[in-house]
């Protein structure tokens, strides 16, 4: 089941196409918290790709294979398409990808200087969500 699309509430006069909105993480643990930032960035933009972690960067004692994760993330409808980062870094997959809109949880940041470069030099809007309630273990916020 998808969620409905709904009409961007953003204005970017720079596009003449559908705005791609990125949503990254780990998630080797789908909470409440997830749901709420993946239903909240998916009205940003006309197209939801959600980005999983690399199996390479999943560092965590508890951490879930990233084809398992992905079923889990495309269960729940809300993305348009669901990919598995690059072993080599984030930046190479947002190369790829091509979003207009990156969206990272409130506990998150840019992985490293190569990427916030490429989001630099594609223009690419890098939205903090704020912090959302349902997340109760706080070990399970970074992949490594």
């Amino acid at each position: 089941m998808r969620l409905p699309r709904k009409k961007s509430p953003r204005t970017r006069a720079d596009l003449d196409r559908p705005v791609t909105v990125f949503a990254a993480g780990c998630f080797n643990r789908v909470h409440a918290a997830h749901l709420r930032l993946l239903r909240s960035a998916r009205v940003l933009g006309d197209r939801l790709v959600v980005v999983l972690s690399n199996d390479a960067h999943n560092r965590k004692p508890t951490a879930v294979p990233a084809q398992q994760r992905k079923k889990w993330i495309e269960a729940l409808g809300i993305a348009d398409r669901v990919v598995i980062g690059d072993a080599d870094g984030f930046a190479g997959t947002v190369r790829r990808e091509k979003p207009d809109i990156l969206v990272l949880g409130y506990d998150q940041k840019l992985p490293d200087p190569e990427t916030e470069q490429t989001v630099r030099d594609m223009g690419v809007e890098v939205l903090v969500m704020p912090w959302f309630p349902g997340k109760e273990d706080a070990s399970s916020s970074s992949c490594g």
